[in-house]
């Protein structure tokens, strides 16, 4: 599935407003204490451990802030890092390097969470096929971000919104009149607009597989809230007909089970929810 969230327009767009929201009609402090024209240097300490993202959009930052800032990476998104590393360094004017800094360290701490989070999980279920997706459980306009760095992390990204899919969840199903009147309804609706989007339907129990399986139509069926050993027999009776994917408050302490029932995909809201941000800071040396 191919996703436009990483446009360089889009990103930019993100840029902008962020710079916008903090930085106002100026940086005040930087404009009052440092003279105009001062440069100097800075480095991007790591003080954590994990999986870093987000370095590449900290190079479109500095660009996009100040493009005569010149910005010297040692590391790259998807490497493994330790306290004391330094992952980059950026040399220009001092209040450009000053006016990117929070930005910078906002989108770099949050997304090298999320990308060591994703890495951790997925390493528990590496010895299953199954593989991890994210979900639309985002931060507000900061959703390409977590997506990255879902991606980075050796995640799967689901999909990116509303419109580049037809996900039935359990409200379409009942204020549409059940399984298979929500998906003739989609069918009918892909029919009439001639729009390429595929269906993935949300179902609770063995019945709903069944009615699922009965209709047609989805590429995916989803397992929501099954035990693992009632996954495992939604498992054999789809039997690859369609393509599986078990959500539901699953966490690190039921995932594995989860994964050995054969399922393709496990979506886990709280990659982009509940993930612990990694400290870093941007120091003067």
């Amino acid at each position: 599935m191919q996703y436009t969230y990483l446009m360089p327009e889009l990103i930019d767009a993100f840029i902008d407003n962020a710079l916008a929201e903090d930085i106002g009609d100026g940086d005040h402090t930087s404009l009052a204490s440092i003279p105009a024209g001062q440069t100097g240097r800075a480095q991007l300490i790591l003080k954590d451990e994990g999986i870093l993202a987000g370095i590449e959009i900290a190079k479109r930052i500095f660009d996009r802030v100040d493009p005569n800032l010149a910005v010297t990476v040692n590391m790259k998104d998807g490497d493994r890092f330790t306290p004391g590393q330094i992952a980059l360094t950026v040399n220009g004017s001092v209040h450009s390097i000053l006016a990117a800094e929070r930005l910078v360290l906002n989108t770099m701490q949050r997304m090298s969470g999320i990308a060591s989070y994703t890495n951790y999980l997925q390493s528990l279920i590496a010895h299953t096929k199954a593989k991890l997706l994210d979900t639309r459980k985002t931060t507000p306009n900061f959703r390409m971000m977590e997506k990255w760095a879902v991606k980075i992390g050796g995640g799967v990204n689901h999909r990116y919104g509303l419109f580049d899919m037809i996900l039935l969840k359990d409200n379409h199903v009942d204020y549409s009149g059940g399984i298979k009147q929500a998906l003739k309804n989609s069918k009918e609706y892909i029919r009439k607009t001639n729009k390429p989007l595929k269906i993935e339907i949300e179902t609770r129990n063995l019945r709903e597989v069944k009615e699922a399986l009965e209709e047609g139509g989805a590429f995916r069926i989803m397992l929501d809230n099954m035990s693992p050993a009632l996954m495992k027999e939604a498992v054999t009776l789809i039997n690859n007909t369609a393509e599986t994917e078990a959500s539901g408050g699953i966490n690190e302490d039921t995932i594995v089970a989860v994964a050995e029932s054969g399922v393709d995909f496990i979506s886990v809201g709280s990659l982009s929810h509940s993930y612990k941000s990694k400290d870093m800071s941007l120091k003067a040396y």
